[in-house]
């Protein structure tokens, strides 16, 4: 019993991993250059959740232990990053946690509105809520290819063996 107590877990690792993979796709500087996004903590947010949410679910749709878990894995990973951000910035203790219910919520959001879209191929839908989300504003001028950006990368994701995905992430051309 106290062997699998210390013994090394594989979950947390594999979530660093892909957290960290997803993480430098969404500071690709073509986001900021072509399309048009703002360089701004709140729009690195958009980016960030959007590209986690691509790869939880990719694993999850392989819809085995292994693929459920290293989903949760990389939103757990996720979610520590987002509470570390804020301490990081200097907020107190006992305001994490309103802070961090807030982001959560918003990351909820976020991943509600672009699932559907994402897994039904609905590319208006899906640009409508980007526009929102990510340029603020309901006609983004952008918005249209970022939501493009993400149907082509959740199909390139979908082609790839899982492990594929695990050791590189095939993420379409922004």
């Amino acid at each position: 019993m106290l062997k699998n107590l210390f013994k090394p877990r594989s979950g947390p690792r594999i979530g660093d991993d892909l957290y960290a993979k997803a993480v430098a796709q969404a500071r690709n500087p073509a986001f900021y250059t072509q399309m048009g996004v703002a360089d701004r903590i709140d729009a690195r947010f958009e980016l960030y959740t959007l590209h986690v949410l691509l790869l939880v679910l990719r694993v999850r749709d392989e819809d085995t232990a292994q693929g459920r878990d290293t989903a949760q894995a990389v939103f757990d990973v996720y979610v520590s990053a987002l509470d570390n951000a804020l301490r990081e910035e200097g907020v107190g203790d006992v305001s994490v946690g309103k802070k961090m219910r807030k982001l959560g919520e918003a990351v909820y959001g976020r991943m509600n509105a672009y699932e559907a879209p994402l897994r039904g191929g609905d590319a208006a839908v899906l640009a409508e809520a980007m526009a929102r989300n990510v340029y603020g504003e309901p006609q983004a001028e952008h918005a249209g290819a970022l939501a493009n950006y993400a149907l082509a990368s959740r199909s390139a994701l979908g082609q790839q063996d899982f492990k594929a995905v695990l050791a590189t992430p095939a993420w379409a051309e922004v």
